[in-house]
């Protein structure tokens, strides 16, 4: 169930921004074993003006932020950091030029359906 925001900077997608989202998804179902159908995820590109990144970084600079209950292993994020290098590599992407921020919430600090997480069955295990 995580939400995925990516971020990077306006010019490098040039027409493939469902691609590069495809990529993470794919990356996610790697790395945290989640079902196919679990899907959201948000491409933000800003223009030069609208950000700063480290002068050692490329134009292809991508920060993911995935916010995700917690529970998950330290192997699984292991996997999900490299599904995310890995299939960002197919658009010529530096892994040095990615930053990946996991933001765990606990299950009853999420609500769905009306209902905290940690009511619902979730159809998959959080703690691979």
């Amino acid at each position: 169930m995580p939400s995925t925001r990516i971020s990077t900077r306006q010019g490098w997608i040039a027409g493939r921004p469902r691609a590069v989202i495809e990529a993470v998804q794919r990356a996610l179902l790697t790395g945290l074993l989640i079902p196919e159908h679990d899907r959201c995820i948000f491409l933000q590109e800003f223009d030069d003006d609208a950000l700063i990144t480290p002068p050692t970084k490329g134009p292809q600079y991508t920060v993911i932020e995935i916010t995700l209950f917690s529970g998950r292993s330290l192997d699984a994020k292991r996997r999900l950091y490299q599904a995310i290098s890995d299939e960002l590599a197919l658009f010529d992407v530096p892994a040095a030029d990615i930053k990946v921020v996991l933001i765990e919430v606990d299950p009853e600090n999420w609500g769905l359906s009306g209902k905290p997480a940690s009511e619902i069955d979730l159809g998959f295990k959080i703690d691979v």
